[in-house]
């Protein structure tokens, strides 16, 4: 598995109020909910995602509360896959209940420039600056998450082992 896009770039500390606000926490459809993600820190992120486009992020990122709202809002806009120096521990196991692939790699997170495109294979934890042609080494998922995150999430991955 692998995605290819452009590189959507943000610091230290994006919490889960910054990737989807409270205030749109009433919307039940996921499509519409997505269409406000990143906007208090971003307002062009909704309008320019692409289908594989990458976020890149330093530490911390998806801290705050627990809602699985922020991982499902950044898939369902089109974020094939989130990078960062390191994840708060409650969006890392959201993301990967919902089937968001996320590597940690600090040298990656600093050494990546937002607009430049990249290449995450998953299976490897190889990304790859297309732009640049700098290839750094994140944490790949074992095989088990990595069929998890393959089937959507955990409970696709559930339903397919019945």
């Amino acid at each position: 598995m692998e995605t290819t896009g452009k590189v959507f770039k943000y610091g230290d500390n994006i919490d889960t109020d910054v990737i989807i606000p409270a205030r749109y926490l009433a919307i039940q459809d996921k499509v519409e909910l997505a269409k406000h993600a990143m906007e208090d820190i971003d307002k062009g992120y909704v309008k320019e995602v692409q289908p594989g486009d990458v976020i890149v992020a330093g530490k911390n990122f998806g801290c705050g509360s627990s809602r699985e709202h922020a991982p499902q809002v950044l898939k369902t806009s089109g974020c094939g896959c989130v990078i960062a120096e390191s994840f708060a521990r409650i969006f890392y196991r959201n993301a990967i209940n919902i089937g968001l692939p996320i590597i940690e790699c600090p040298d990656a997170a600093s050494g990546i420039g937002a607009g430049e495109t990249v290449n995450v294979n998953f299976d490897t934890g190889v990304i790859t600056d297309v732009t640049t042609g700098k290839t750094f080494q994140g944490q790949p998922f074992p095989e088990f998450l990595q069929k998890i995150i393959s089937c959507g999430g955990l409970v696709e991955y559930v339903n397919a082992q019945q």
